[in-house]
């Protein structure tokens, strides 16, 4: 008969003549071994390409005449319609993503009324609003009317966000997301890997990230467009990883650690890597204004490596 023994992380080192700190490490992996599951997340661009910001790294940007789809908000039949086929490819996570700095009254008033809509045709997505910058008063409206998180990414370390962007402040980034605890919303955010910084400004990222205990956590990796000031990635897969590694290790194994932009320039081939470092979550089809694998592919990916698709929230 096999008994579970409840031995402090103490005495455990003690037995087996190993560091505290790395038998913990180890029981981490164990766990992340056992628990071979794999949140899907989609993304739903329903107002693209009309942002008036400079940020070097967006190809929203109206300054930098990329060659994207541009278009107004999408119909909402649109948008629940293409929920269902979130739901049906497994995705978890259903996010509206809509351009430019902020919310304002006319676009907090569409995202509401797509998320009541999704609700009502849609069980079991949890709805995420992407909208840039929002205040305490905008997000408890979210809350409200059925929005259950709210993603809002640092994008850089604090020091280095100057460089990458003059039209806002990092310090609105930071304060969108207090607000979104303060509205009682799950908090994403994450940043983007590659865009010319430092080892000091990627670790700077990460410290500010914890900093917001958020619940889940993109990471993303710079696809460079002909169009965008930025014209080169400065992150190998291997540096990649270890950025991976870090976020898993700073965030605890209890949280959602997505690879989204980029996951497919960067681990195309290597994605059990990418999930034996501390990844539990992907980005399903297409992303903002680039394209991603088809969800059976990924789906097909998951299977042949040994994970599998989770099918709940809860775990």
């Amino acid at each position: 008969m096999i008994t579970k023994y409840h031995l402090p992380i103490s005495q455990i080192a003690q037995n087996f003549r190993r560091p505290k700190n790395e038998l913990i490490l180890i029981y981490f992996k164990y766990n992340r071994f056992m628990n071979r599951e794999i949140f899907l997340c989609a993304i739903n661009n329903i107002l693209s390409g009309t942002c008036k910001e400079d940020c070097k790294f967006c190809t929203q940007s109206v300054r930098y005449h990329a060659n994207i789809q541009r278009y107004n908000y999408k119909s909402i039949d649109t948008i629940v319609t293409e929920a269902k086929q979130a739901k049906s490819n497994g995705a978890l996570g259903y996010c509206l993503v809509t351009a430019g700095k902020g919310l304002d009254d006319k676009k907090v008033e569409f995202v509401a009324k797509s998320a009541i809509a999704i609700k009502k045709e849609v069980d079991g997505l949890n709805l995420i609003a992407c909208n840039g910058i929002a205040s305490l008063e905008q997000l408890k409206f979210l809350k409200e009317h059925g929005i259950d998180s709210y993603n809002h990414n640092l994008e850089s370390s604090k020091a280095y966000y100057d460089t990458i962007c003059s039209t806002h402040s990092w310090e609105e980034r930071y304060q969108t997301c207090i607000n979104v605890k303060e509205a009682n919303l799950q908090l994403c955010t994450g940043g983007i890997w590659g865009m010319g910084e430092s080892v000091e400004d990627r670790d700077e990222l990460l410290k500010a990230i914890v900093s917001l205990n958020p619940d889940s956590t993109p990471l993303n990796f710079y696809i460079p467009n002909p169009a965008l000031p930025i014209k080169n990635r400065n992150i190998t897969k291997d540096e990649a990883l270890s950025v991976i590694k870090k976020a898993r290790e700073a965030l605890g194994e209890k949280k959602l650690l997505m690879v989204a932009g980029g996951r497919e320039h960067i681990f195309s081939g290597s994605e059990k890597e990418m999930f034996e470092a501390g990844a539990n979550s992907i980005v399903i089809g297409d992303y903002l204004t680039t394209s991603g694998d088809e969800p059976n592919r990924d789906i097909s990916m998951l299977e042949s490596i040994g994970y599998k698709v989770a099918t709940s929230c809860n775990g």
